[in-house]
């Protein structure tokens, strides 16, 4: 059981990271979109590679998210079932290893902000 929900939890942020890695080329790939957006009046060079940068920061963060949470609430389980007065415990330790994607959300919405 342990193996399938790691499984599942991989599977899941490695489709979110295809999901940002693909809207990132696909604006690195249509130069009138960032003609477009760029108020700012950057070179859409630098458009092109914040862009990127926003969308690896978000997409790394949520595989390391989702393999911090696969291995901590194995092991969550674990103690639970052997000590159920410990499951508050655990869960501050799964929502630790789920700021890790927060954070890499935040460092993504701090690029897109600098872009303008």
């Amino acid at each position: 059981m342990k193996n399938k929900a790691t499984m599942l939890l991989i599977a899941v942020c490695t489709i979110a990271i295809t999901a940002s890695v693909l809207y990132a080329t696909l604006l690195v790939l249509s130069p009138s979109v960032l003609a477009q957006q760029s108020a700012a009046s950057l070179d859409p060079g630098v458009l092109r590679w914040g862009y990127l940068a926003a969308a690896v920061a978000t997409g790394l963060s949520a595989l390391a998210a989702g393999i911090a949470v696969g291995s901590v609430g194995a092991a969550a389980v674990g103690a639970v079932a052997e000590r159920p007065e410990l499951f508050g415990r655990t869960l501050v330790l799964v929502g630790l290893a789920e700021g890790i994607a927060i954070y890499g959300l935040i460092i993504s919405i701090m690029i897109l902000n600098r872009l303008g």
